[in-house]
């Protein structure tokens, strides 16, 4: 008896060998518990509506009660009208924007509309509609106390895995989604942009975007397109001038007692620049009374232990690192590295309990892959690293506490792989009354 359980134990073993031998990734799977997901074929859309209806609506925040409704229509003669209430198709105000177009080379946008709609009141379903044709759409605004959620999605483009992860995000409900650049991945072909308007539109148009750029924004051309950002800047006009600044490419903006700032990686950010100086005055003006959490968002990860684009966002940290950690901003997200990665608190390259909390999330679903390769041995500043599709939710519960979680994209839902409570910085005493800020790793 014993002699024949030997020999189906031999038998089990030798199968589970030659399975492996010719079926590696099996192996890999059970070391990993998941299988790195391949790129996905790009999702082009096209214009199913009318030259006078709006496409690639969306909408995002200004000021404390106002929404801008950004559209594109192609036809030029369009009125920047949106009528708006909140009833279902009775619209009881209505305002009118403004509109503008751009040419690249060859190409021609639509009229590209902006209206601000306002002042509006918080935790409401308001319905629109734009220029006055076209369907109807409708939007909840975000609560006036805590709790907020944040979605949060870096490097997302127009794939097949873009589209899973923004059916991910759909799936529960969140207040307002940031997105820390390169969204379209259009590099300098015009019709892209158009077509990522298209394909975010479904959830773009419901929950305020608020984005900053990236490398893909760029879309410079020695001497005919020398500054760069012409599409990002015509179609993702952001409250710049509400927060001080002076450019599209950084703002600032406060929704339920959280100030966000948004950093341009792609402009000058010296202590000399018009960034510097911005970002200086935002800083100062922040009232942690009013608005304890403090977040930053920008493209070019400060921190990385991930091979690809080592040392992109160096000479920015440099510039600016002081600035947010004198600042005491809890937390600082960023893209560009097409992978997941959390570290602890951290200034100047050493773990310290006063320093920000750094994110990458670049994982939304871009066209060239994920950046699978990071450094070995792991360094003890980094916390969690993955490269996979994914998203992230940030819940600010209150005052002095707050959730990160982030989702890995499998093929049919996501899942929870990483979380970590946070506690605000303006909460504790040893950050904000002592000018050294002790400089020592404490768990989060």
């Amino acid at each position: 008896m014993m002699e024949k359980c030997n020999n189906n134990k031999s038998f089990i073993m030798f199968s589970l060998l030659f399975c492996f031998l010719l079926f590696p990734h099996l192996l890999l799977s059970l070391e990993n518990d998941y299988v790195r997901a391949p790129v996905r074929q790009l999702v082009t859309t096209q214009n199913q509506r009318s030259d006078s209806d709006p496409q690639q609506v969306h909408i995002s925040l200004v000021g404390k009660d106002k929404i801008r409704v950004s559209w594109i229509t192609e036809d030029k003669h369009t009125q920047s009208l949106v009528e708006y209430g909140t009833n279902s198709g009775k619209y009881s105000s209505k305002a009118t924007g403004t509109h503008t177009s751009y040419q690249y080379f060859l190409y021609t946008s639509g009229r590209i509309h902006n209206t601000v709609i306002g002042p509006l009141e918080p935790s409401t379903t308001y319905f629109y509609r734009c220029g006055g044709s076209g369907p109807e759409f409708s939007f909840k605004t975000p609560p006036s106390k805590f709790p907020i959620e944040f979605a949060i999605v870096g490097d997302l483009g127009q794939t097949e895995w873009t589209q899973s992860t923004l059916k991910h995000v759909d799936s529960t409900n969140y207040d307002v989604f940031l997105l820390p650049g390169d969204l379209s991945y259009a590099d300098s072909q015009q019709p892209l942009w158009d077509s990522f308007g298209r394909l975010v539109e479904p959830y773009a148009s419901k929950k305020p975007w608020m984005v900053t750029q990236g490398n893909h924004e760029i879309e410079t051309f020695p001497i005919i397109y020398p500054h760069g950002f012409k599409a990002y800047n015509n179609r993702w006009l952001m409250p710049f001038e509400e927060s001080g600044s002076t450019s599209n490419l950084y703002y600032s903006f406060e929704v339920v007692g959280s100030h966000i700032i948004m950093l341009g990686s792609y402009t000058d950010f010296d202590d000399k620049s018009e960034q510097y100086k911005w970002l200086q005055s935002d800083l100062d003006s922040v009232d942690r009374s009013r608005t304890p959490w403090v977040i930053a968002l920008l493209h070019a990860p400060w921190y990385n232990t991930n091979e690809a684009h080592q040392g992109e966002g160096e000479s920015m940290r440099q510039a600016m690192e002081k600035l947010l950690y004198d600042a005491n901003v809890d937390l600082v997200f960023a893209g560009h590295v097409h992978a997941y990665e959390r570290f602890t608190r951290i200034y100047d390259n050493e773990a310290n309990s006063c320093g920000p909390l750094y994110v990458t999330i670049g994982d939304g679903g871009n066209r060239e892959g994920l950046a699978l390769n990071f450094k070995n041995p792991p360094s003890p500043l980094s916390l969690y690293r993955e490269p996979s599709f994914g998203h992230g939710r940030l819940q600010i519960l209150n005052e002095t506490h707050a959730h990160w979680s982030w989702y890995r994209n499998n093929d049919t839902n996501s899942f929870v792989a990483d979380g970590v409570w946070i506690q605000s910085l303006f909460s504790s005493k040893a950050c904000t009354q002592n000018p050294e800020k002790q400089t020592s790793h404490e768990e989060l």
